[in-house]
C-alpha cells in the first residue's frame, strides 16, 4: 500500500534540506513517509554532489570570530563565489560552525569537522547539506583558538578580516585597538627579531642588487643596505610600525607607556593565498564563435 506524501510534510523536508520541492517528494516517497530516512538518503546522494565539486577552487568566503572571556576561536570557510559568501544559510551556517567550535575550544579543522552540533549531525554532514543546497563547494579552510593569559583583543573588518590578539595586563581598549591595527597594516610578527630569516634573506637580496646598481662607495652602499633593512624589518614588524590611530607613536612605544607586551596575535583574511581563477568571457565567445565557424 502507496503512503500519501502530504504537502506539508514535503514543504518541511525542502526546508530542512534546501532541496528541489520533486526531489523531496520523491525522496519521501521512497523511504515510505519517513523523514528522517528521507534525509539520510538524500545525504547519501548529496555527498556524492559534495564529492564532485570538493575540487573546485573556493577562494570566497568569510572569517569569523567569537570570543568569551579569555578565550577567542577565529575561522575562515570558504566558496567559489562572493554571492554565496553573502548568501543566509552559508551565512547561518558559518556562525553555528564558530559558535560550536569556541563551545567545544575546538583546535583544529579536523576535529571541528567531526564534531556533532546538539541535533546529533557532525559539522561534515551539515556541510555537505549545505553544498548540496547552495552547488558550491563550501571548505573550512582554517581555525586558530586562543586563550589569552592576559587581555584577549578581537577585530573583525567586515567578514573578510579577522584578527585575535593577546596582550599583558588587562585592557581591553588597548587589545581591540591593537586588533585593529593589524588588520589594517598586517604585520607578520610581534618583533623584528622573529621575521623568518628566508624572508630576511629574499629581502636584503634585493637592497644589494639595488644598491649595487647606485654606484656609490662601497661604504656608502653598506650603510644604505643596513638602514633599509632596519626599516623594512620595523615594517614587517608590530612593534617597529606607526600606530594605525595616530602615525607619531609606535607601537612599541605605545605598549612601554601602557607597561604591556603582545604574547601572540593572528591575523586570517579570507581567501588570501588562494589562486582564483580568472574567466576571460570574451575569450570563451570568440573560442566558440571560432569553434562553430
Amino acid at each position: 500500500m502507496s503512503v500519501v506524501i502530504s504537502a506539508s510534510l514535503v514543504k518541511e523536508l525542502r526546508e530542512r534540506t534546501g532541496a528541489a520541492m520533486m526531489d523531496c517528494k520523491h525522496a519521501l516517497v521512497a523511504a515510505n513517509g519517513d523523514i528522517d530516512a528521507a534525509i539520510e538518503a538524500m545525504r547519501v546522494s548529496g555527498q556524492a554532489k559534495a564529492v564532485k565539486k570538493a575540487g573546485r577552487v573556493a577562494a570566497e568566503g568569510v572569517v569569523v570570530i567569537r570570543h568569551q572571556g579569555n578565550t577567542g576561536v577565529m575561522l575562515e570557510i570558504n566558496c567559489e563565489t562572493d554571492f554565496v559568501a553573502r548568501d543566509v544559510s552559508f551565512l547561518d551556517f558559518t556562525a553555528k560552525v564558530a559558535d560550536l567550535a569556541l563551545a567545544r575550544e575546538v583546535h583544529t579543522v579536523e576535529a571541528l569537522l567531526e564534531t556533532a552540533f546538539d541535533s546529533g549531525e557532525t559539522v561534515e554532514n551539515v556541510r555537505q547539506v549545505l553544498v548540496t543546497k547552495i552547488g558550491e563547494n563550501v571548505q573550512l579552510r582554517r581555525l586558530a583558538l586562543l586563550n589569552a593569559s592576559g587581555t584577549l583583543g578581537a577585530y573583525s573588518h567586515g567578514s573578510k578580516i579577522g584578527v585575535l590578539i593577546s596582550i599583558t595586563g588587562s585592557n581591553d581598549v588597548l587589545a581591540k585597538d591593537l586588533a585593529m591595527h593589524i588588520a589594517a597594516m598586517k604585520p607578520i610578527v610581534v618583533s623584528p627579531e622573529q621575521v623568518p630569516a628566508d624572508v630576511v634573506e629574499a629581502e636584503r637580496k634585493i637592497q644589494v642588487e639595488q644598491a649595487l646598481e647606485s654606484g656609490k662607495p662601497k661604504e656608502l652602499i653598506d650603510k644604505m643596505i643596513d638602514g633599509r633593512m632596519r626599516k623594512f624589518l620595523s615594517e614587517m614588524s608590530l612593534v617597529g610600525q606607526p600606530f594605525v590611530k595616530d602615525p607619531s607613536v609606535i607601537v612599541g612605544n605605545l605598549l612601554k607607556q601602557n607597561q604591556m607586551d603582545v604574547i601572540e596575535f593572528l591575523r586570517f583574511e579570507a581567501g588570501e593565498g588562494i589562486e582564483k581563477k580568472v574567466d576571460n568571457f570574451a575569450e570563451e565567445v570568440m573560442a566558440q564563435v571560432k569553434g562553430n565557424g
